[in-house]
């Protein structure tokens, strides 16, 4: 049943639609399942081609009177015309009408134009999240006032489908957001595992990061040791310092190849340098989101060098610019779920703020977050400065090897985790917690 359903879902349909009634009678999509049905011979559909489906689907719809004009339709008030919306764009209407962000006309483009919908009101911020992350990377997203246009490259009109099934996974199970979140937030990970820089040589990666954080920041600039510095003020508050480092125990392999197997990445030859471009990407979603927080207050950010060699850059950092910050989240440790607080009996911080982060993964979802020690991290250097630190997993497992991996999943979750950490935490100014030493 689901495999169908994921398969009539892309053009607006569920099985289950032949036992769907509109104020008393028989529904249009009631009527559009059970005609695909009896003219076909058919009641799985998971199989069937999407094209060989639409033509199906067309056929159908000449013998089913419609209830009202494609176009111009209230949704609220009447049935939804699923016979006479385009092709393409059928199942996008459908799902969004379902999840409450009411259409008032659609065309899918076909195949020569950007596919466009028309929205009964203006949609909020929730609403838009759903939009651009069901549309993924591959549609341009755009939304003006109640128009929204999905600009597709020539000849993929099948994109449309594909986000009209994000829809419906979206309807049937709300917490897919993060998973489809997850998803496109790889494609930028994936492009910070392809920037080059090996310790001492991370010019490249660091003029990449600093064009980002120009965007992101209020102010960036590189230290005398090459370490990419920059804050954002939010109101007053705690100062907090994210930190990752940008080299590589070695250098990316010329023409290597990054594979996905699920959710976890790997190399075709070489390491997969996800220690610690997996940090780096984590630190650059979590400023994107940050101003969706609670969060008042001075974020700081160090992108350290030649950390594999001895944590040579967060030694020779600018000390002026730690002097006001109050904690430091480092995110640089294998693994899932772990918040590094010592390293062979040092400590890196009290033992309050391991568990203020344990109670930050609870209110996200994840109670699976624990305080541990660890290994050597810039994490460790910060803290002989008198900085309160953590070091966070962030998915990635046989560091500094061919066989290195990384779990994309993992790393988004690592974001979440951060996120909920200054919303819930830092973002509720609960006078009770302490993060000085």
């Amino acid at each position: 049943m689901q495999n169908n359903n994921s398969t009539l879902a892309r053009h607006g349909l569920l099985a289950e639609d032949v036992f769907k009634d509109f104020n008393g009678g028989v529904s249009n999509a009631a009527a559009l399942v059970k005609g695909l049905i009896e003219r076909n011979g058919l009641k799985d559909f998971s199989n069937v081609p999407d094209h060989e489906l639409i033509a199906m689907l067309k056929e159908t719809s000449r013998g089913i009177q419609s209830p009202g004009p494609g176009m111009l339709i209230d949704p609220v008030q009447g049935d939804l015309p699923l016979t006479d919306f385009d092709p393409y764009i059928r199942g996008i209407v459908r799902w969004l009408n379902e999840l409450g962000i009411y259409t008032f006309g659609s065309c899918d483009g076909h195949g020569r134009t950007p596919a466009m919908i028309l929205l009964k009101k203006f949609p909020n911020a929730k609403q838009l999240e759903v939009l651009k992350t069901a549309a993924l990377e591959e549609i341009d997203f755009r939304c003006e006032g109640k128009r929204v246009s999905l600009r597709y490259p020539e000849d993929k009109q099948e994109l449309l489908l594909n986000m009209a099934e994000n829809l419906y996974r979206l309807w049937n199970n709300p917490g897919y957001l993060t998973d489809l979140q997850a998803m496109k937030f790889k494609s930028f990970l994936i492009e910070m595992l392809s920037i080059p820089g090996s310790s001492g040589n991370e010019r490249a990666i660091t003029l990449r990061l600093r064009n980002k954080l120009l965007r992101l920041l209020d102010h960036t600039y590189i230290d005398k040791k090459g370490n990419l510095l920059g804050f954002i003020e939010l109101g007053q508050g705690p100062t907090i310092l994210l930190s990752s480092h940008m080299d590589t125990v070695e250098e990316i392999e010329t023409g290597r190849e990054i594979m996905v197997n699920g959710t976890m990445l790997s190399s075709s030859k070489g390491i997969l340098g996800a220690d610690d471009r997996a940090g780096i990407a984590a630190i650059i979603e979590i400023l994107r989101r940050l101003p969706k927080t609670n969060f008042r207050g001075t974020i700081k950010v160090a992108f350290t060098v030649e950390e594999e060699i001895g944590c040579l850059g967060s030694r020779g950092i600018d000390r002026d610019f730690l002097e006001d910050v109050q904690a430091a989240i480092v995110i640089d440790r294998r693994g899932n779920r772990d918040i590094v607080t010592s390293n062979r009996g040092f400590p890196f911080c009290p033992e309050e703020f391991g568990f203020i982060m344990e109670k930050a993964g609870k209110f996200a979802g994840m109670d699976d977050w624990k305080a541990v020690p660890g290994g050597i991290s810039d994490a460790k250097v910060f803290s002989s400065f008198g900085i309160p630190s953590v070091n966070l997993s962030v998915g990635y497992q046989h560091e500094h090897t061919d066989l290195e991996t990384l779990d994309y999943r993992a790393t988004f979750e690592t974001v979440l985790l951060v996120e909920s950490f200054f919303h819930h935490i830092l973002g509720e100014k609960n006078e009770n917690i302490t993060l000085s030493i």
